[in-house]
Parts: structure tokens; C-alpha cells; sequence
């Protein structure tokens, strides 16, 4: 210290009042483990998805201040997950959801039915609709221009300390992103993490669990699928899942689908968990639930 004050040509005491207003703004503190433990169970909430099976294999369920991410190929089940959590979510938790279709997959039919197999009261499945908004976003600018109202509007709400929204989905977030990488779109991989920091913002100042599924693509070193979006993706979500449609695996008849862990900073990779036709769909056991 003493030696940089002489190159700065400052006394030693202005160097010191200088290196701690530096540390004041531009530094992170050391945080005790025990407050840091105490701060994460009053602010973490964990929210059921609706489907057993998988709530096993995320550990109870959907983290606030977490980004889960289906990945799967199409038909897999990956929009069919994001109604049922969206169902769960609006009916039984009294929650509001934000889901932004990226890929034409919703409809509000598809989602009455799945309240339908919950509740026989009609004035509670329409009071679950009324609490899912729906914005159709098929490009990227847009998608962003979207999450960012959507985080004013979640400022706005937690001054005035009306509800917020929990969970927010976005199917797919691979649709819009993929067509801006590559050698032709240098600003591709720019946007791509301008909406990876607005994702994560929203999960972590408001509290809420973000819900996104994700493509596969074929692995160049092996036969393997691996999620698309590539490395500088993968350190976006908390939590990966691969769904997958087992056509060699029929149960009476009736195809099963799988659920397996990819990443998670709780359960052990490799997890894996049959979701029949009834999960998957929510709908009756021999319901076939066709869908994206």
C-alpha cells in the first residue's frame, strides 16, 4: 500500500479511504452459511408440477429463483409437461402463470381439459384460466422486448404489494434463438444470452420458477441427442430433463414415456422415471394425449 501510494503521488490515508470505497461498491461480502441457509428457506418456495412422478425426480418440484429446462425431440411431451404444470400451477396453487408459446403448441381447449380431470367445478376451472396469461411470440426481439415488460410490470406489482406471478413458461425457447446462430447472425449469440440474463433476473429478484423446453440436437462425437443452444446454454439452467418417447417400451399396450435427469444441483444425474400415458396427459389411463 505504502508503495502504490508514492507511485500515485496520494498520501497513504487517501489510498486506504479510496480502497474502501472500491470495496463498498464493486466487492461482494462473505455471507455466514447459517444466514445464507435461513434467507434461502424464507425466499425459496417449491411448487408442485401436478405430475408425481416427475416431482420425484425434481426433488418436490419447481424451485423459485430456478430455471428448469425440458429438453426432449418432437413429441416427446414437452408442451403436454408445460400445460399440466401450468394447470397445477393456476387450479390447485391459486397461482399465476406467464406462458409464452414460441411454438403454436398451446390452446385453451387442451388446457380446460386438464382442469376438467382436476375439479368438476366449473367456477374454479374458469378462475384457473383467468390466471393464465398467454402471449404467442415467434421471434426473438420480440420474445425479449416481452420479458422485459413483463419484469417492470412484476416491479410495479411488488411496490404496490399486490400478487405476483410464480411461474413463468416459455415453449420453446430454442425456436426463437436457433435461427440467429450461426456465421450469418453475429449478434445470434449476444441475443441469446441478453435473454438468458432477463430469465434469470426474473427467477431470482421476483421469485419465480421459469419453466423453458429446449430442442436436441445430434451429438457429432456419438449417436447420442444432446440439448441444442450449445455450451454457453447449458450454464443457463438449474435443472435439465430429457423427455423421451419409448416406443419400444408398451405397458398394456400403451407407450411410456421417460423423464431423465441431466442436471440438477440437488438429485445425482441419471435419474430416470416412467411417466404413463395418464401422467403425461393428464387425462384418463387409456388417454393417448397426442401432442407436441
Amino acid at each position: 500500500m505504502e508503495d502504490m501510494a508514492q507511485k500515485c503521488s496520494l498520501s497513504y490515508k487517501t489510498l486506504v479511504a479510496v480502497r474502501r470505497v472500491l470495496l463498498a461498491q464493486f466487492s461482494s461480502f462473505a455471507v455466514n452459511g447459517a444466514d445464507l441457509y435461513e434467507e434461502l428457506k424464507r425466499t425459496v418456495a417449491i411448487l408442485p408440477t401436478g405430475i408425481q412422478s416427475l416431482d420425484k425426480l425434481l426433488d418436490s418440484g419447481l424451485y423459485t429463483g430456478e430455471i428448469t429446462e425440458l429438453v426432449g425431440a418432437p413429441a416427446s411431451g414437452k408442451t403436454q409437461v408445460c400445460l399440466r404444470i401450468a394447470a397445477n400451477t393456476a387450479l390447485s396453487l391459486k397461482q399465476e402463470v406467464l406462458y409464452i408459446d414460441a411454438m403454436g403448441g398451446f390452446t385453451a381447449s387442451r388446457l380446460l381439459q386438464l382442469l376438467q380431470c382436476q375439479t368438476d367445478d366449473e367456477e374454479a376451472q374458469v378462475e384457473a384460466l383467468q390466471r393464465v396469461q398467454v402471449i404467442r411470440v415467434f421471434e426473438a426481439y420480440k420474445m425479449l422486448d416481452v420479458l422485459q415488460d413483463f419484469r417492470s410490470s412484476l416491479a410495479q406489482q411488488a411496490v404496490s404489494g399486490s400478487g405476483m406471478a410464480k411461474v413463468l413458461v416459455v415453449d420453446s425457447v430454442s425456436a426463437v434463438i436457433y435461427p440467429l446462430l450461426g456465421s450469418r447472425q453475429p449478434d445470434g449469440m449476444a441475443l441469446m444470452m441478453h435473454l438468458a440474463l432477463e430469465l434469470k433476473t426474473l427467477a431470482k429478484d421476483f421469485g419465480m420458477a421459469v419453466v423453458l423446453t429446449n430442442h436436441v440436437t445430434k451429438d457429432p462425437n456419438s449417436s447420442h441427442l444432446k440439448p441444442a443452444l450449445g455450451r454457453s446454454w447449458s450454464f443457463v439452467p438449474s435443472t435439465r430433463i430429457l423427455l423421451e418417447d419409448n416406443r419400444d417400451l408398451l405397458k398394456e399396450g400403451r407407450a411410456c414415456w421417460t423423464a431423465s435427469l441431466v442436471k440438477s444441483p440437488r438429485q445425482p444425474v441419471g435419474i430416470c422415471v416412467a411417466l404413463g400415458a395418464s401422467e403425461r396427459t393428464g387425462g384418463s389411463p387409456g388417454t393417448s394425449g397426442e401432442g407436441p
